[in-house]
């Protein structure tokens, strides 16, 4: 018995149509078992970047912490800080709940402001502003640290 060229013809039809069928299949059940109705988040890993330092603090004048906040307003560090939230730096507040609020740590950090620094708070590079005084620098810490909570 000969083939005729039809008969050839419906049997590649009917091999196409097994493939398409199987890889169809495949693609529903791919989407069945990837998609359901809850939306998936991302988890993040958390972690407390704060590492608070314990002792005990200082107030910190109102006038002084006024005239700091002045200071900071008249300076660039509101391009990298934020008061209450993390930006390329370190957030305000989260400093003041770093750091006790005493001479040494407002000399320590008015040195920081003055020379720059990196590695305290991640990977973020604080340029130096030389061109402020060790007087306005503490200033400025002094309120930054009256933020605290």
């Amino acid at each position: 018995m000969a083939l005729k060229s039809s008969d050839i013809v419906n049997s590649r039809g009917r091999k196409i149509q097994t493939i398409l069928a199987g890889v169809l299949s495949f693609v529903i059940l791919l989407c069945i078992s990837g998609c359901n109705d809850e939306p998936k988040q991302a988890t993040r890993k958390s972690f407390d970047y704060i590492k608070a330092i314990p002792g005990p603090s200082d107030p910190v004048l109102p006038e002084i912490a006024s005239k700091g906040q002045v200071l900071i307003g008249y300076s660039d560090c509101y391009s990298c800080h934020k008061e209450d939230r993390r930006s390329v730096g370190p957030a305000f507040k989260d400093i003041a709940k770093r750091y006790p609020v005493n001479e040494a740590y407002i000399d320590y950090l008015a040195k920081k402001i003055i020379s720059g620094g990196s590695g305290s708070w991640g990977a973020a590079v604080m340029t130096p502003h030389p061109q402020l005084s060790a007087e306005n620098a503490k200033t400025m810490v002094s309120y930054i640290l009256s933020l605290r909570e």
